[in-house]
């Protein structure tokens, strides 16, 4: 090679040159660039360039003149910073990849939530063991079995067409399911709705959660998740198979798809169907609603579109389902939820089951649900943002709304419980040093009314159908006639004997007919029991085989 002559590309290639098409020539290097520049370029590697000018600045034309042994030597003496280089380099991807398993912990903290979840609402179906009120047999499961297996009483409701038959629908689903796979026996009959109930509120507190978390952070979701967990009334409740259960748990899904300011999982269409179908199932769900759609109707920029691209398909596909289906078990076209909404609000008829004072929900009724949660909820209203407290006009609205009823109960209200947690979670958040004291006081104050409620207080009105269905499988089962002399509906039925024994109840159902002397046939029994009795028990054949009642009036015979 002559002294002189420029080095080809395939003398440097090797040290780590810039690859290039053609033959390049080599410049004295310039000093390296400090590590703090943050240059693309390994600081250590000299500039090269092709003769069309395709890669960095132009070397001089004096680094044609350096020997090539010179120039590849001060390429491999500067190797060192390449190689420091790359440390930086495997740094910053290190800390990349440390970002990633983290967001990865983050997406994995949900699914670890939904297991416990599911782990404390299964042992909390298995730890109630009580009545609540008879709707909870009555209105689902009993209809649900009349539905499959041909037997069952219809309430004067059904007569009436104030109930739908889409709710049962669900459970005559699991009932249809358990008698095709020949496993309905009279124990999974009760408990299989009852754990599908568990899942559900399971993953209902799952999504409160997440709603939380993705509008503030985790720690507040954290806290809200914990108050909804304890809350002794969510865990008498969120378990039995009450349309206001069904009721409260699709309030939460659409809750979490309501468009909050702030808000990236706002989805009209969906949180406009899962409200929707929860008033198809109870129709006074429409109340805790009414504030929170007028809300995001006056927020909504496209008003037209949001009426007519989601109102409107939505409340025609889940009316007309409801419509198809009570036509299939009615037999002719009725709109439930209409009769529902006129029997319970605009007569106000319920009165005939008890009233109460106005102001009941507000000194009673919400203090009781909420239990020791009270103070927590009220120091959280006054903490919680500004966009939350829609959510806070919901809860004042509805609780207003019901104490206009003269019947009034403390499940009407359970929907706006899980309203309530997001603010009671907000209070624990900020007691700061009170953080532990005050949790552990929620979870034992919690523990024992949950624990009475659900394992000692009513629950002698299901414990006596084990002692009915061991006359399923007595020799003498076609001649049981077992009669229940308790008020009206106190026990389940069929749907927890599962064989056609002949029963009777004290019947007493309301007069719709305008008669004020009307007294129904319970009242009728209470009011003289013995002479009830031997009236419409005149001849011996037609006495019951077993009469089911409460002690105290076992002293009056």
């Amino acid at each position: 090679m002559p002294a002189g002559g420029a080095a080809t590309l395939t003398d440097t290639r090797g040290a780590g040159a810039h690859c290039g098409a053609a033959p390049a020539r080599l410049r004295p290097a310039a000093p390296a660039p400090s590590p703090e520049r943050g240059t693309r370029h390994s600081p250590g590697f000299p500039w090269l360039q092709a003769p069309d000018g395709s890669t960095g600045a132009v070397p001089p034309p004096a680094a044609a003149h350096a020997p090539a042994a010179e120039a590849a030597g001060e390429l491999r003496a500067r190797m060192p910073e390449a190689v420091r280089l790359r440390k930086r380099r495997s740094v910053l991807y290190s800390s990349a990849g440390g970002a990633a398993a983290q967001r990865g912990a983050g997406a994995a903290a949900p699914a670890s939530l939904l297991a416990l979840a599911l782990a404390l609402r299964t042992l909390n179906c298995f730890l109630v063991q009580t009545s609540f009120v008879p709707d909870e047999y009555w209105q689902s499961l009993e209809v649900a079995h009349r539905m499959v297996f041909n037997y069952g009483y219809l309430t004067w409701e059904w007569t009436s067409s104030l109930r739908g038959y889409s709710y049962p629908l669900i459970f005559a689903s699991m009932y249809k399911a358990l008698q095709l796979l020949a496993k309905d026996n009279v124990q999974l009959l009760i408990w299989v709705p009852r754990l599908a109930q568990a899942v559900l509120a399971a993953f209902a507190d799952v999504k409160l959660y997440s709603l939380v978390q993705h509008l503030e952070n985790s720690e507040t979701a954290k806290f809200v998740f914990f108050c909804q967990l304890c809350s002794w009334f969510t865990w008498y409740s969120c378990t039995r198979t009450l349309t206001n259960t069904m009721e409260t748990i699709l309030s939460i899904f659409a809750l979490s798809y309501y468009p909050i300011k702030g808000s990236k999982m706002g989805n009209s269409c969906k949180y406009l169907a899962l409200v929707a179908l929860a008033i198809v199932i109870r129709p006074t769900a429409v109340i805790l609603w009414i504030p929170l759609v007028f809300s995001h109707f006056l927020q909504e920029q496209r008003k037209t579109d949001l009426i007519l691209y989601n109102c409107i398909p939505v409340g025609l596909v889940t009316v007309g389902t409801s419509l198809i289906i009570d036509r299939v078990f009615f037999g002719e076209w009725v709109l439930v939820q209409l009769n529902f909404l006129k029997f319970n609000v605009l007569q106000n008829l319920g009165t005939f089951y008890g009233s109460h004072p106005w102001h009941w929900y507000f000194t009673q009724g919400l203090p009781v649900v909420l239990g020791p949660h009270l103070p927590f909820f009220i120091h959280g209203c006054a903490l919680a943002p500004r966009r939350f407290h829609v959510l806070l006009l919901a809860v004042i609205w509805t609780v207003l709304v019901y104490s206009t009823l003269s019947h009034k109960e403390f499940r009407f209200i359970y929907p706006v419980l899980p309203f309530c947690m997001i603010f009671c979670g907000y209070s624990l958040k900020y007691l700061k040093a009170w953080k532990k004291t005050a949790a552990s006081f929620l979870l034992l104050s919690n523990l024992v009314p949950a624990l009475y409620t659900g394992l000692v207080h009513q629950r002698g009105t299901l414990d006596v159908m084990s002692h009915i269905q061991q006359l399923c499988n007595h020799s003498q089962q076609s001649q049981a006639f077992v009669f229940i002399l308790m008020p009206c509906h106190s026990t389940p039925f069929y749907s927890h004997v599962h064989c056609p024994l002949k029963m009777r109840f004290l019947q007493c159902p309301p007069d719709l007919s305008g008669n004020a002397s009307y007294i129904d046939e319970a009242d009728v029994f209470y009011s003289n029991p013995l002479g009830w009795l031997n009236k419409e028990f005149y001849n011996d054949t037609l006495l019951p085989s077993h009469l089911i009642l409460f002690n105290v009036l076992e002293k009056v015979w």
